[in-house]
């Protein structure tokens, strides 16, 4: 079999380190290949004679899987918490993501805790897609050998809130294997919660390794090397540039922003997202606390930190998003029988929460309310995650975002996202709190000449920039090709004269764009893949690697439904066989998704 069409199912390698593999050796000469395949010969020889030292270690040892899903970088940084409190108690320990399992050992398994996050609609977030794939497929095993326990990451603010958590622990049990703990489901302030779950499996182990007549042995698992910020632990660096994209006619106001690292050594890669924490804005604090007749200075306390109402309010507290518990609760102090009938309603407090803010629930139900009762019922502020726009290999310490802000009108109230409202009014010399999450699920092809096609509209154009700079920086002409929409030409072109000079120059093959309202008939990104068709399935029978970045509502199921059609159309394939093929796609990481 060639190395190029190795696959995890056809080796003992997990998928990852499959695409590891192929990435080493296609940077090898043929010399070079030959003196790594007679040293791996030799190593597996030498192997062999440890082979008993091997045994008796399996023996008296027993390992703990922890094994992760996770889209934003929580279920990853509860995994490694939980990681290294197992092995400060001496437990071996195997942590991975479940994008990089190999579904193969699963039945080989005695211990598993899994932890994974819900996306979207009650999907499993991408590293978690086969696996989840698998358990609930006729080839998975029965695992009566198995004691595990999942901890469920989500956002109650959602329809299905940790679903994919609940699917696991169904399947789990399903296929024979027995809890350590019940699941456990986390919502947005999940720490303590989490917190909580490490330390009960962990005691909920130890019986199970004794059992099993295991010795505790303690090997140090190999960890990546990261950055010393992270998002308990952000670099506090400063706003350069925050400049208006959109013209001066556009109904939204989109903002290009830069901010410097300076001398932080943080790095990243294209595809990678910037957690920003942000400051909520003072007149809303002042328009909420005013509105509930409290004391800014009045002393609060918020995770065993004692300080004033109003700094709680500003750097502390969530106050542009709401949540069912908290309209509940407030429909409670409020006594309010039309809130109460909201509150009983999931659909209806689904558009509730779309549709307010807190400021807006304290104006529209009074409720009488003490300072510290109010910050109780309020979710911590957590930061957002912004597709960063450039390479390094352009900006050098330097990082670019693309920010839209959001903005409505309630009441005869301007009503403005925290984060974006944050960035958008940022001067020069502001400082941000930022760290950087990876996403190697949104990765560039290994082989640069590989052809990528890309679909951004609005603000999702963004990684695609960054995507642009770093090929450039590579030294890759050609081969590209961008589909671009939003609202008007004149007034929405986001890096207009960037993707003309790209075109300009052979750096980008093609660009299609789809400005919905220059005609009576709204055109779309999906619309222009679709008439498209042809050289699109052409691009992709080439190799291409199709990527999306957007919104996830509607946007990207309307063009993952004109890619199926491009599919049946060009491919003669029937609509089963298309998903198929897309889904085929997606697992060669031919289809990758940043979605919101």
């Amino acid at each position: 079999m060639l190395l190029k069409e190795l696959t995890a199912l056809a080796s003992p390698l997990s998928q990852g380190q499959v695409e590891k593999l192929k990435h080493l050796t296609s940077e090898l000469s043929a010399v070079q290949l030959a003196w790594v395949s007679g040293y791996l010969a030799a190593s597996a020889n030498q192997g062999q004679t440890l082979s008993a030292d091997v045994a008796t270690q399996a023996s008296v040892s027993q390992t703990i899987t922890i094994l992760y899903g996770s889209q934003t970088g929580n279920g990853r940084g509860v995994a490694s918490e939980l990681a290294a409190k197992a092995q400060a108690q001496g437990y071996t320990v195997n942590l991975a993501s479940m994008g990089d399992y190999n579904v193969r050992q699963l039945k080989q398994e005695t211990l598993l805790l899994a932890v994974v996050s819900t996306h979207g609609e009650g999907e499993a977030p991408d590293d978690a897609m086969e696996l989840h794939k698998f358990l609930a497929s006729k080839r998975a095993p029965k695992l009566d050998n198995l004691h595990y326990s999942v901890l469920a990451l989500g956002d109650s603010s959602y329809e299905f809130y940790c679903q994919t958590g609940k699917d696991f622990d169904a399947r789990f049990a399903a296929l024979g294997a027995k809890q350590l703990l019940p699941l456990v489901e986390c919502d947005v302030d999940y720490e303590q919660a989490a917190a909580d779950w490490q330390d009960s499996v962990i005691d909920a182990v130890k019986p199970h390794i004794q059992s099993a007549g295991a010795s505790v042995v303690s090997i140090a698992s190999s960890q990546t090397a990261s950055s010393e910020y992270t998002k308990q632990n952000p670099y506090t660096a400063e706003v350069l540039v925050s400049q208006k994209l959109t013209g001066r006619d556009s109904d939204r106001d989109v903002r290009h922003v830069e901010i410097d690292l300076g001398e932080s050594g943080i790095s990243y890669q294209v595809g990678d997202a910037l957690g920003v924490w942000f400051s909520n804005n003072a007149n809303l604090v002042d328009e909420i606390i005013s509105s509930l007749a409290l004391n800014a200075e009045t002393e609060v306390t918020v995770a065993k930190e004692t300080l004033s109402l109003s700094a709680a309010l500003t750097d502390k507290k969530e106050l542009t998003q709401l949540y069912p518990g908290l309209v509940k609760a407030w429909a409670e102090l409020s006594g309010s029988a039309e809130l109460l009938a909201i509150a009983e309603d999931k659909e209806q407090t689904r558009q509730f929460i779309l549709n307010h803010q807190l400021a807006d629930l304290v104006k529209t139900y009074p409720a009488k309310i003490t300072a510290e009762q109010l910050v109780e019922v309020l979710r911590p502020l957590t930061p957002r995650l912004y597709s960063i726009a450039s390479s390094q290999a352009e900006v050098d310490t330097e990082v670019h975002l693309t920010v839209a802000l959001v903005e409505d009108e309630r009441q005869g109230q301007a009503r403005f996202g925290g984060a974006s409202h944050f960035l958008a009014s940022a001067e020069e010399g502001q400082a941000v709190k930022v760290y950087v999450e990876p996403n190697k699920h949104f990765r560039l092809p290994d082989d640069p000449q590989t052809p990528v096609i890309m679909v951004g509209p609005g603000t999702g154009v963004a990684p695609f920039r960054a995507f642009m700079q770093q090929r450039v920086a590579d030294g890759v002409k050609g081969n590209s090709w961008l589909f671009f929409g939003n609202p008007h030409f004149e007034q929405d072109f986001l890096y207009q004269v960037e993707w003309q000079q790209y075109l300009k120059n052979g750096d980008l093959s093609r660009l299609d764009v789809a400005f919905s309202r220059d005609q009576a008939d709204k055109v779309y990104v999906q619309h222009r893949i679709t008439e498209q068709a042809e050289q699109v399935w052409q691009w992709l029978q080439n190799g291409a690697h199709v990527y999306i970045c957007g919104d996830a509502e509607r946007m990207a199921k309307d063009v993952h439904q004109a890619l199926v059609n491009v599919a049946i159309t060009q491919g003669g394939l029937s609509a089963e066989a298309a998903e198929s093929y897309l889904e085929e796609l997606r697992s060669n990481k031919r289809y990758q998704k940043d979605v919101y």
